[in-house]
């Protein structure tokens, strides 16, 4: 009797844990997930547009665009990242907006790679460093 009743007891916390578990239906950025041609500036008042280069990784392309106000980074988007299966989605949904947080933190590309996307990371900063320097910042 208290064997079935442990299994039950078991089953029963299993299931909670399993519907109770939540999944992340969007992307990591999906205010800009269309890949964008080239490495393009624009300028709209005092603000100032620019994306980097998609850099090749080993897991796909990876590419950044920034806005700078006044010299200061006020906006971070990826429109590029690897997503070819759903391994790569789920570690740049954790991954990509730690780096975009750590972008605006800094005001730079001096930031730590992610733990688990190292590649993701290598990429993102090279993109960034590009966008940045060819911002003039």
């Amino acid at each position: 009797m208290k064997r079935v009743l442990v299994w039950l007891m078991s089953t029963a916390a299993a299931v909670v844990l399993l519907f109770g578990y939540r999944t992340s239906l969007s992307g990591p950025m999906t205010t800009a997930t269309q890949p964008l041609a080239g490495s393009t500036g624009t300028s709209s008042g005092g603000a100032n547009t620019v994306t980097g280069p998609a850099v090749d990784t080993r897991w796909g392309a990876v590419q950044v665009q920034i806005t700078l106000d006044g010299g200061k980074i006020t906006a971070v988007t990826v429109p590029r990242y690897p997503d070819g299966n759903r391994k790569d989605e789920q570690i740049n949904a954790r991954a990509l907006p730690i780096l975009v947080e750590e972008t605006l933190r800094a005001q730079s590309a001096d930031i730590d790679t992610v733990s688990g996307a190292t590649v993701t990371s290598e990429g993102y900063v090279e993109s960034l460093q590009a966008a940045l320097d060819q911002a003039g910042g």
